[in-house]
């Protein structure tokens, strides 16, 4: 993992922040990004003050990254957001900011990563969905909606791509203790690690070891997979 180019969205908190803690203390060079200011400070860390939502923002900030790191190894599409409404209440306006965030946002950074490391012939991208996709949740109707359009991304995604040599991959995320969850009522996700074969909530080491597997760099083969974490099937 040394010395490989890891670009991380969505790092300002949570899975994002400790995703570039991670890969940073394995010796990576990592840029990461959101709409906020980042309080972390590595000499290995540059923060990209991005809306993945912005295709031409988006469409600079991988251009500035491969002429300034010399290209891309890795690319992890963590930046998402959440809504729980019952799908006759939810407005329109909720509903396409998470589209645009989660799956337009995972879009325009595969798209651009993709470019990059095609010319190269190699490269890793994670994208992340969830278990409220095999689960099919009530109240996350728009959230599901956006992370299977993320999958279907993946799927189609792997096949065009693998000629390349650019493996992409989807890992789907228990509820984990972060700020995505942190609304979310105490009897909902009793109610979803209930229907887990293993009933505890997620720790962001069960979410690194999969990520770790997918962009190792002797992983040639494995690509167009998705892999829930606590005995969900897909």
């Amino acid at each position: 993992m040394k010395a490989r180019s890891v670009v991380i969205t969505g790092t300002r908190k949570g899975l994002g922040r400790s995703l570039c803690e991670h890969y940073l203390a394995l010796g990576c060079t990592v840029d990461g990004c959101s709409r906020q200011e980042s309080t972390l400070r590595h000499e290995n860390y540059r923060h990209h003050l991005v809306d993945v939502t912005d295709e031409n923002a988006i469409v600079h900030m991988f251009r500035d990254i491969a002429r300034t790191r010399g290209g891309i190894d890795v690319l992890l599409n963590n930046a998402g957001i959440a809504a729980m409404n019952h799908v006759l209440l939810t407005p329109g306006e909720t509903a396409r900011r998470v589209m645009a965030t989660n799956f337009l946002g995972t879009f325009h950074c595969l798209r651009e990563a993709g470019k990059l490391m095609a010319r190269r012939g190699q490269g890793w991208i994670v994208n992340f969905s969830t278990v409220a996709v095999p689960l099919s949740l009530e109240g996350e109707a728009v959230y599901a909606a956006s992370k299977s359009a993320v999958e279907t991304l993946t799927r189609v995604a792997a096949r065009e791509l693998g000629g390349a040599g650019v493996m992409v991959n989807a890992v789907g995320p228990t509820p984990i203790d972060t700020d995505l969850i942190g609304v979310v009522p105490k009897a909902k996700i009793a109610s979803l690690v209930a229907r887990q074969a293993i009933k505890r909530t997620g720790e962001v080491a069960d979410l690194i070891r999969v990520v770790d597997f997918f962009i190792a760099p002797d992983n040639r083969f494995v690509t167009g997979q998705i892999i829930y974490l606590g005995g969900v099937d897909g």
